[in-house]
C-alpha cells in the first residue's frame, strides 16, 4: 500500500518508518526543508532506539522517502495520515491550524478516493471538521464528485520504546464512519495484530475521546501513586511492593456494569486518611462528591449512563470535622 505521511515529528516519523518496515511504500512530507534533507542523509532528529536502523534500511530499499512536495507524496497514495503538531495555543487549548491547513491542501490536490486518517492528538469533533474542510476544498474546485473517508487512529507511543510500542501494540484504536474505511484500516494494521486481534473499532468521537481519556487516566494514576509514595514514607510501607500488588487486580474490567460489582467499604478504605487511628491529611484525590444521581447522599462515586456506584460511602468528613 502507498501511504502519504504528513508530518515527520515524533509520531509521524516513527509511524512512517514502521509502516515501511512491514512492506508499505511510505512518503513522509514536511514543510521543513532542512529536516527533510537531514532525513534523506540518514540523520534522525530524535533519539529512539532502533529507529535509525529502520529508517536507513527502508530508505536504502526504496520503501521510505522524504519530500517537501505534498502533491508528489499524495499522488497514487491510498492513505493520507495527518501527524502534524497540535501545540497549546494562547488559551491553553490545542492549536489546530496546521491540521486544518493540511486538510485544506489535501482537498485542493487529491484526484481520487483517499482515506484521510488523523493521528494527531485533537479535541473531540476535529476529525469531523477535517472532513468538512476537505469537502469545501473539493467543492471549491467543482470536484465534489471525488469520494473520500476520514478516520481517527490515536497513537499510544512512549518515548524510549516508541518503535516497540508501534510494532507490538497493546491495542489499535480505529474511529471510522464507513465499512470501507474500517476494512482498509484492518488491512493496513493486520500485521501488528495477527497473533491476537487487538483492533478496536468505534465511532470517531469515541476514538478521539479515548485518546484524551487515556492520557487523563495515566496522569491520574501517576498522581495517585505519587501521593501513595509519600504516604508510604510516613508509614514505612514499600511503594514498589504495593504497586506490584495493585497491578495484579483485574478490576475494573471491561464488562458493562462491572464497576458496580464490589463497592469499596469505608472500613477498608478509610485507613488511607487515618492510619492506625491517627489523624492524617487525606489524599487530595479522595474528596466527597456531590450527591449522586441515585440520591444516596455525599460520597465518592463513579457514574455511567445507567448506574451510580459508591466508591466511598457517605460519612463524616475525611479531615475529621
Amino acid at each position: 500500500m502507498r501511504i502519504c505521511m504528513i508530518g515527520t515529528g515524533y509520531v509521524g516519523l516513527v509511524t512512517g518508518a514502521c509502516l515501511a518496515e512491514i512492506g508499505n511504500d511510505v512518503w513522509c512530507v514536511d514543510v521543513d526543508g532542512s529536516k527533510i534533507e537531514a532525513l534523506r542523509g540518514g540523520r534522525i532528529p530524535i533519539y529512539e532506539p532502533g529507529l535509525d536502523v529502520i529508517v536507513g534500511r527502508n530508505v536504502e530499499q526504496g520503501r521510505l522517502r522524504f519530500t517537501t512536495d505534498l502533491k508528489e507524496a499524495l499522488d497514487e497514495s491510498l492513505f493520507v495520515i495527518i501527524a502534524v503538531g497540535t501545540p497549546p495555543d494562547s488559551c491553553g487549548g490545542a492549536d489546530l491550524s496546521c491540521v486544518f491547513s493540511v486538510a485544506r491542501t489535501v482537498g485542493e490536490l487529491m484526484d481520487g478516493y483517499r482515506l484521510v486518517v488523523a493521528k494527531s492528538t485533537v479535541p473531540v469533533g476535529t476529525t469531523e471538521k477535517i472532513k468538512e474542510t476537505i469537502r469545501e476544498a473539493l467543492e471549491g474546485r467543482n470536484r465534489g464528485d471525488i469520494g473520500f473517508d476520514v478516520a481517527f487512529c490515536p497513537e499510544f507511543l512512549k518515548e524510549g520504546s516508541a518503535v516497540e510500542d508501534f510494532m507490538r501494540p497493546d491495542r489499535v484504536i480505529c474511529g471510522t464512519e464507513t465499512e470501507r474505511a474500517a476494512g482498509l484500516l484492518r488491512e493496513l494494521f493486520s500485521f501488528f495484530t495477527f497473533r491476537e486481534d487487538r483492533m478496536l473499532f468505534m465511532s470517531i468521537p469515541s476514538a478521539e475521546l479515548t485518546k484524551y481519556a487515556s492520557n487523563a487516566m495515566l496522569a491520574t494514576r501517576i498522581s495517585f501513586m505519587n501521593e501513595l509514595a509519600r504516604f508510604c514514607e510516613k508509614t514505612g510501607a514499600d511503594i514498589t511492593q504495593i504497586r506490584r500488588g495493585m497491578g495484579v487486580s483485574a478490576r475494573p474490567s471491561s464488562t458493562p456494569g462491572s464497576a458496580t460489582a464490589a463497592p469499596v467499604s469505608l472500613k477498608t478504605s478509610r485507613p488511607l486518611s487515618t492510619p492506625a487511628g491517627r489523624r492524617a491529611r487525606p489524599f487530595p484525590s479522595l474528596r466527597p462528591s456531590k450527591p449522586s444521581i441515585a440520591g444516596s447522599g455525599a460520597g465518592f462515586s463513579t457514574r455511567s449512563a445507567a448506574t451510580t456506584t459508591e466508591i466511598w460511602p457517605a460519612g463524616p468528613s475525611l479531615s475529621g470535622g
